[in-house]
């Protein structure tokens, strides 16, 4: 029985010593450090392959006709709103801030006499055609001359 733990014994330590440890290196196989003549030299001989263009952004133009209204996107104010419609004759009442009776019936005239949907909403078509009278002088805001 000794005789058989001898020699697992014998055979394990071979193996640690001969199997599981690091092996050397022989000096043939060591990289050596290369000089910047001899990468200057690699790189002369070496074929740059081009990367495919799918790394470049992909950009996208739009145009604009110069005939093309810009829609405002800016959402106006009600006080803006019945400025608008006062300076372009479509509302007689007190610019007070709130969407009544006679704002909406003026919406709703400015936005027929336009060529729109007459829904009486101030959307962003409405209000690129109504904002061009918010700061025109409106027929009755001008004094009279005396």
């Amino acid at each position: 029985m000794k005789k058989y733990v001898f020699i697992i014994l014998a055979v394990l330590i071979g193996f640690y010593m001969f199997g599981c440890g690091k092996k050397e290196v022989p000096p043939s196989e060591m990289q050596e450090a290369m000089s910047m003549e001899a990468l200057n030299a690699l790189n002369a001989n070496t074929t740059v392959i081009p990367l495919p263009d799918a790394t470049k952004p992909e950009v996208t133009v739009l145009s604009v006709s110069p005939a093309a209204e810009p829609v405002t996107t800016a959402k106006p104010s009600v006080q803006e709103i019945q400025t608008a419609l006062k300076s372009a004759g479509y509302y007689t009442g007190a610019i007070d801030g709130k969407i009544g009776p006679k704002t909406k019936k003026a919406i709703e005239d400015f936005q027929k006499a336009s060529n729109l949907k007459a829904d009486g909403k101030v959307g962003s078509k409405t209000w690129s055609l109504l904002s061009k009278y918010l700061n025109a002088p409106s027929a009755a805001a001008t004094p009279a001359k005396m």
